[in-house]
């Protein structure tokens, strides 16, 4: 066997990697594209939809079009409010943004959808909101509810388009609709593999939207993107999800939410951690605090036994599991008082619970959600701006 000069060996992989390497381009959310929707803003009465993900890099989107002359007449907010600082299920007062001194409705309190009185003095609604990519994240809901009251006031909605960072596969058991609620009013599995602007499409399309009323909708698509994309968000999209680790585990670990099981609220790790006061088998120990991000945690100031997910590397925990929801309950002492109603909601199911409760492995399970998933993937593909997966 003849063998290569080092020289010779290292200009071979120079060659190589110069050949196959491709530039990497930057994903560019739509927010930054603002020759593609500014002139339809020019001279329009122009209602924002947003919150503390709505940037343009460093700037606020409301900044932006404030400079540009365009006329914002008022702002609408979903949960955790504008500046994205309210805890979770606190509701969101109406009030006026300081910096600007604009009107700030909230659709996440006493309504959820915008009144035709809020819409009258309204041309377009802009939406720019950070989505997470789960059914239950309730941004969802308040497109839906947008949709709903654009269409029935005949205003026109664009959305501002911008990566999902859980696109990169689909999961979950689809929704019962006995089951819909505000963290869920759609029969999509938990994960669904959309940007919220195809999202919005498939809400049009599938007629989901009440009376069947279309919306006249525009998407303004993000560059460089594709449902393979890994993208690291810039900014927190809510305030407990405060790294990718947590966005990542958040599918997984929102499921305690409807369960006697601390999520890691109350710490500076929330959504990478779970725990009770009398779990059994655990590594860990916390201590959940009040802070202004978790006001009240669950099993405030009491050590709590769990497990760090902070110590499994990604991308070995990115994707939806089943197994610490089952390992929780094996070894929870008093299983009656281990899942609440709430459950439901967010599983979007009445089987989940049972299945746990008589033991089926994580695989038997999500063999009885495939022929689900099979029919949504049908339904999605309709929909798609970006590169399937």
């Amino acid at each position: 066997m003849k063998v290569l000069k080092p020289a010779l060996i290292a200009g071979l992989i120079l060659y190589i990697q110069t050949a196959t390497s491709q530039p990497i381009q930057k994903i560019v959310p739509a927010a930054e594209r603002t020759k593609e929707y500014f002139p339809q803003l020019k001279n329009k009465r122009v209602a924002l939809l947003g919150n503390q993900t709505s940037m343009i890099g460093n700037i606020h989107l409301l900044d932006t079009l404030i400079h540009s002359e365009i006329i914002v007449k008022k702002i609408f907010c979903p949960e955790h409010g504008f500046r994205g600082n309210i805890e979770a299920g606190e509701k969101v007062k109406t009030t006026v943004d300081s910096a600007t001194k604009i009107r700030i409705i909230s659709l996440y309190g006493k309504h959820f959808k915008p009144k035709s009185s809020e819409l009258s003095d309204i041309d377009i609604v802009v939406m720019d909101i950070q989505d997470v990519g789960v059914r239950f994240y309730t941004y969802l809901s308040t497109l839906q509810y947008m949709m709903e009251a654009c269409a029935e006031n005949n205003k026109e909605l664009i959305i501002l388009d911008r990566p999902n960072p859980n696109s990169f596969y689909i999961d979950g058991p689809v929704l019962n609709l006995k089951y819909k609620s505000f963290v869920g009013l759609h029969p999509v599995p938990i994960v669904y593999g959309m940007t919220i602007g195809e999202y919005a499409l498939m809400i049009n399309g599938e007629k989901w939207l009440k009376n069947n009323l279309p919306c006249k909708l525009k998407v303004i698509p993000c560059l460089n993107y594709s449902h393979n994309s890994r993208y690291e968000l810039p900014v927190r999209p809510s305030p407990n999800l405060i790294n990718m680790h947590s966005i990542y585990l958040y599918p997984s670990l929102a499921l305690f939410e409807g369960t006697s099981i601390n999520v890691g609220r109350g710490t500076t790790f929330p959504f990478q951690t779970f725990g009770h006061p009398q779990l059994k088998n655990a590594d860990f120990t916390y201590t959940p605090k009040g802070s202004k991000e978790s006001p009240n945690p669950l099993h405030q100031d009491m050590v709590c036994y769990g497990i760090d997910l902070r110590k499994f590397n990604l991308p070995d925990s990115d994707k939806f599991t089943l197994q610490w929801l089952i390992f929780a309950y094996k070894n929870f002492p008093d299983k009656k008082e281990f899942f609440n109603a709430f459950f439901y909601n967010l599983s979007g199911n009445g089987e989940l619970i049972e299945q746990i409760k008589h033991g089926l492995s994580e695989e038997e399970i999500k063999k009885s959600w495939k022929e689900g998933i099979d029919k949504f993937k049908l339904i999605r593909k309709k929909y798609l701006i970006y590169t399937d997966l």
